[in-house]
């Protein structure tokens, strides 16, 4: 089964690259306010609305799906995400792989739907509560992308594609630990076991 196991997320890219605002630092005299320090001195600038795009994808032993993504200002809730990412771009893309799959998903909202457009599916219920830390693309590929994509600068949003479409090839081989995180969570008791890693 582990090899027929189909998992997908979504995440959020921004054209500027992820800051930690915490770690930006800049020596001043006491009572000067950023705003009224000169643009040049400080280490970094962070648009408070940088422009941004969501990415679907998903990955099993078998391959990849392509990334899929969200039309800007399309609100994703439950029902865009059942009939545009999996019914139009996911599933189709899966089913290119084989007609016999296990496709892992944790919302109770679209199990119905996968009663009819999946062969198998683990439900909810047995899902264990941590799951980030056994889906390849939370526990691996979001951040092997983020690391890639930012390495420089982006100037807009469809260099951001670009560029994520130049790196998808390197998320082909995060699902070979899927086992090994698999064997930890099952030592832990469907518990926290990432520590442990």
């Amino acid at each position: 089964m582990v090899n027929f196991c189909w998992f997908t997320d979504e995440k959020y890219f921004t054209v500027a690259a992820p800051s930690n605002s915490q770690n930006d630092r800049l020596y001043a005299a006491i009572a000067v306010c950023k705003k009224d320090v000169v643009a040049d001195r400080l280490l970094r600038t962070w648009p408070t609305l940088s422009k941004s795009v969501m990415v679907s994808v998903g990955v099993s032993a078998l391959g990849r799906t392509n990334l899929h993504y969200v039309d800007p200002g399309v609100k994703m809730n439950g029902q865009h995400y059942r009939d545009i990412l999996l019914t139009r771009d996911l599933l189709p893309d899966i089913k290119q792989y084989s007609d016999c799959f296990t496709f892992q998903h944790d919302g109770t909202e679209t199990v119905e739907l996968l009663k009819v457009e999946t062969p198998d599916f683990i439900p909810p219920n047995l899902w264990p509560p941590n799951s980030p830390d056994l889906n390849p693309v939370d526990y691996k590929i979001w951040a092997l992308l983020q690391e890639r994509v930012y390495k420089t600068s982006i100037k807009d949003v469809d260099e951001l594609g670009r560029r994520l479409a130049e790196h998808q090839r390197r998320i082909d081989r995060s699902v070979a630990e899927w086992r090994k995180r698999l064997r930890a969570c099952v030592a832990a008791g469907g518990g926290q076991f990432e520590h442990k890693m």
